[in-house]
């Protein structure tokens, strides 16, 4: 077992410093605008070059994420960005995009490449496929629990990274379209509205108002309680969420879990409880530097109504959501009790410290506190429990507004020089080994054994010849003690050897630039072994656009699928006309009131099995028994997979097999990773616009399905909205089950329907507005049609519009992202 790594969110250079001076192992960023935060600052060009450079000398990892899904047209800036990080040392790169990971792991297997989050990587079968594919690592999805991750761990010999603290979406991350096709902005490519954190209704067919509130807002994920059992499993990365936030949350953040993570492996033959029972009493001491403890500093620099342990309990987490409101909420102060208006007075007890300096927050006004009092007594600071009075307030403030500490003064002054100051915090161990002897030039050789210094060392010779001494010889303590004096870098010596002749004099200005120069000879040897000087190739620009500059493709004729998203028994269903395929859910396979009208229905169609796009651990195995079933019991022609661990279910059975929407097939590269995995066709991602349609349906090796009617699922959420948990609990009231429809509705009376499923408490959100397009520019050989609230008798009806290119008009019917 190995001690695990800590890797830090870093938006910015100051960022940068923030997590490398407080402990990071790692860190990751993005450059430009191929990364899933377009709204860092990232980096590019020559500060990518230097933020590289600073964490490298610093023995801290870099991780690039180019974890965007790539168009055609961006593919060669993609390779070339892969290409200029790596020349400028990068660790390694997060990755979402499958053609572009097969490219690089096929052309450039040097490159270490991770599974981005955004992969949606859920089970064992995912980490498989992509440890296959030629992946080091994998990025976990943050829906599994702790059991669920150290199954996986177990039976995986590829590195499994979890998100350990920060920021949660609701969705699992790369099957959210929410933001993309109803804001017009993609979170697969990194420009994610956020709708989720905006308020909604729940509310049933009839209008009634079940809930409200920011339903969609979950707390940020505090997991400390899950770090010894993390760490005796042998996951090798925690990581941080933050590359939008400030450089006091990436400090803070970073400085606690290394405090955290280091004292558990310090004492790793403790049991769980012990370990934990001791984090829990580590967290509630007040530190001297801020006057808080570290569980108040962690809710200072970023909470959203508190924390919450997300989706790494085994039990079921009833506080995942926040209602109340979704930004940052700071430390509850307590409630006015008084304001009087005429002097700016407000009168309050404290429920927390506060301080002159500190930033509060009433209602969304922000304020700095100038004046701290209790009585006519002024103070500086005072504790939790104190009956206060703070001055010269302003603004629509009334008795029992709630107060909030958002910035603390000392907690800022504490951690901000670690990042706003030119100092070292972080060190570096080196050796050092010096020869003085009589009539020989003196020599030094200074080595580190850890990270990137480990193995290198450099040996310098002075052309300086000792002296015998006339009265003061040097001697080993005074060598020592300066060759020591490393001063403002971020190394130290630990261990000096002196070999010394009697009786000798030498300058110590010459002992101060052999020290100067070896540390700069070795940070150069660093420099020098972990770059390169790799650049894209004739042959690859050749491979590259020879897969993107194909001729048109041309259809004649297009063919009609047809997805049963709601299943109901009904005659009227077996005798539709112009169907080419018809899509059943997995689900409906499953029950036995279905079996005999499934069966009438594979008699009449070619019918596929449609997979669900995320299938928990714990089913994957009934998960792979029941497709065998059901491929004995029902005529099956074909399956469509929603998700790459879902390939090698098949892998036994000639099938025919379709790429789903949901595996984000951006460009030709990935269209044509599916032909090689056995696909026949692909569904077209609903994110692109006509011009890209055409664009990546160049390639005629592979067929073409596109969504031209129906409701989109928007998300899909580990979590139950009727029953607000992210797994089901006995006392729950399984609304789920009783025939209802539910709705969650915007601020703009948009109402989007969800679809919760009871066997493994996953909610679907669809669009409030029903997809309509026409296709006969495109090229496509399928027009699919997907089927949610529609009755049977009308489904005919839309099959003969879709077949007659035509489209179906009104306010609720949307032409998507198709222009």
């Amino acid at each position: 077992m190995k001690k695990p790594e800590l890797l830090s969110p870093v938006g910015n250079f100051e960022c940068l410093k923030a997590a490398v001076q407080n402990g990071a192992d790692a860190v990751y960023f993005g450059s430009g605008n191929l990364n899933a935060r377009v709204r860092a600052t990232n980096f590019s060009g020559e500060t990518l070059k230097e933020a590289i450079k600073y964490a490298k000398l610093r023995n801290v990892k870099t991780n690039l994420t180019l974890n965007t899904l790539i168009k055609n047209d961006e593919f060669e800036d993609a390779i070339k960005l892969a290409l200029e990080a790596y020349n400028y040392g990068i660790d390694a790169i997060i990755i979402q995009d499958l053609g572009l990971a097969k490219y690089l792991l096929k052309h450039h297997p040097e490159i270490q490449l991770h599974a981005s989050t955004q992969m949606t990587v859920h089970n064992l079968s995912g980490v498989k496929q992509l440890e296959k594919a030629g992946f080091s690592r994998v990025v976990l999805a943050r829906e599994l629990d702790i059991n669920e991750i150290k199954q996986i761990k177990e039976n995986t010999n590829t590195e499994l990274e979890v998100f350990i603290h920060g920021a949660l979406c609701i969705s699992y991350s790369g099957q959210c379209l929410f933001s993309s096709i109803v804001g017009g902005r993609s979170g697969n490519r990194g420009l994610c509205a956020q709708p989720c954190r905006l308020p909604y209704e729940l509310i049933d067919s009839k209008n009634n108002k079940l809930d409200s509130g920011y339903l969609l807002s979950p707390r940020d994920l505090c997991g400390l309680d899950f770090l010894p059992e993390l760490i005796k499993s042998g996951i090798d990365s925690f990581k941080i969420e933050g590359r939008l936030k400030s450089p006091e949350y990436v400090a803070t953040v970073t400085k606690i879990y290394r405090k955290y993570i280091d004292y558990i492996w310090e004492n790793i033959e403790l049991s769980d409880d012990k370990l934990i029972k001791k984090i829990h009493e580590m967290l509630a001491e007040k530190n001297d530097s801020s006057a808080l403890s570290d569980q108040e500093e962690l809710l200072q620099v970023f909470n959203r109504g508190g924390f919450s342990k997300g989706h790494l309990s085994t039990k079921p987490n009833r506080e995942l959501i926040f209602k109340e409101k979704s930004n940052n909420e700071g430390l509850y102060l307590g409630k006015v009790f008084n304001f009087n208006e005429y002097k700016g007075h407000i009168s309050f007890e404290l429920e927390n410290s506060l301080s002159i300096g500190d930033k509060i927050k009433i209602n969304n006004d922000i304020y700095t506190v100038s004046e701290l009092m209790i009585g006519n007594n002024n103070y500086k600071t005072l504790s939790s429990g104190s009956k206060v009075i703070i001055g010269r307030m302003k603004g629509d403030i009334r008795k029992n507004n709630k107060i909030y500490k958002i910035e603390s003064k000392s907690l800022n002054n504490s951690i901000s020089p670690t990042f706003s100051e030119n100092k070292e915090f972080k060190k570096i161990p080196l050796f050092a080994e010096i020869n003085i002897h009589e009539n020989r030039p003196i020599s030094l050789r200074i080595w580190g054994n850890d990270g990137f210094y480990k193995g290198l060392e450099c040996k310098l010779t002075s052309n300086v010849i000792p002296e015998k001494s006339q009265n003061l010889p040097i001697s080993k303590e005074k060598i020592i003690n300066q060759l020591s004096k490393t001063g403002n870098t971020q190394f130290e010596f630990v261990n000096i050897k002196v070999n010394l002749d009697d009786n000798l004099f030498i300058p110590i200005s010459i002992l101060n630039d052999l020290r100067r120069t070896s540390i700069i000879n070795l940070e150069n040897m660093v420099l020098d072994t972990y770059s390169f000087n790799k650049t894209i190739s004739e042959e690859d620009l050749l491979s590259i656009n020879s897969k993107t500059d194909l001729n048109e493709k041309y259809s004649t004729h297009t063919n009609i699928s047809l997805l049963l998203s709601d299943l109901k028994i009904d005659n009227k269903l077996l005798n539709l006309s112009g169907i080419d395929n018809l899509y059943i859910p997995y689900k409906f396979f499953l029950n036995s009131s279905y079996f005999d009208f499934i069966k009438e229905l594979c008699q009449t169609y070619k019918t596929y099995i449609y997979m669900p796009n995320v299938i928990k651990q714990n089913f994957e195995k009934s998960t792979y028994d029941n497709i065998k079933n059901i491929i004995l019991k029902f005529n099956i022609f074909g399956a469509v997979i929603s998700h790459i661990s879902q390939i090698d279910f098949f892998q036994n059975f000639k099938l025919d097999l379709i790429g789903n929407y949901t595996l984000n097939i951006f460009n030709t590269y990935s269209m044509l990773e599916l032909k090689k995995l056995g696909f026949s066709k692909y569904n077209i991602s609903p994110e692109l616009d006509k011009t890209e349609i055409k664009r990546i349906n160049n390639n005629v090796s592979l067929k073409s399905e596109l969504i031209v009617y129906g409701k989109l699922p928007l998300m899909t959420n580990n979590y139950c909205y009727l029953g607000s948990s992210n797994k089901c609990y006995p006392e729950c009231t399984k609304n789920c089950i009783n025939g209802e429809k539910y709705y969650l509705k915007d601020r703009m009376n948009f109402k989007f329907r969800i679809v919760p499923d009871n066997t493994s408490s996953l909610t679907t959100i669809y669009n409030s507005k029903t997809t309509s397009i026409t296709y006969n520019d495109l090229y496509i050989d399928f027009a699919r049609i997907d089927i949610l609230d529609e009755k049977a008798k009308d489904i005919q009806n839309i099959i003969n519009t879709v077949k007659s290119n035509k489209k179906f008009e009104g306010k609720d019917y949307t032409n998507g992202r198709i222009k």
